[in-house]
């Protein structure tokens, strides 16, 4: 009986897991003059849309990166400041529900209003 519990409790735990692992993407690498190293992951954490940057990521050493996201239809969003005060950053952050998909990731130099890089992914994520 023991044994059957252990079993049906390893079978749960690796069905959620695959459950977890179907509803993120990750996306190409960032390609860009400043920000070219890295990819983010799009997941769903409380059924909302979280991006997160990937831990060989490099923040560019500009005055004003932020986070920006271009939607299916080319619409772009401009979200949080990437560098949030010394070397901390936001690596991660939720995206708005006014935003309807996400196509693309980029880094935007808002002070600078120069496109630093971006990363795509293969198709628009929700």
């Amino acid at each position: 009986m023991l044994r059957k519990l252990s079993m049906a409790a390893v079978l749960l735990a690796v069905s959620a897991s695959m459950a977890v692992a179907a509803d993120m993407h990750t996306s190409g690498p960032f390609m860009g003059p400043k920000a070219n190293t890295g990819t983010v992951t799009h997941s769903k954490e409380n059924g909302m849309n979280v991006l997160t940057l990937s831990a060989d990521f490099k923040v560019p050493d500009t005055p004003a990166p932020h986070w920006q996201v271009v939607d299916s239809k080319g619409n772009t969003y401009l979200l949080q400041r990437l560098v949030i005060k010394g070397d901390k950053y936001n690596q991660k952050i939720v995206v708005p529900a006014y935003v309807a998909d996400v196509a693309k990731v980029q880094i935007w130099c808002a002070w600078a209003e120069t496109l630093l890089g971006e990363a795509s992914f293969s198709m628009a994520v929700k």
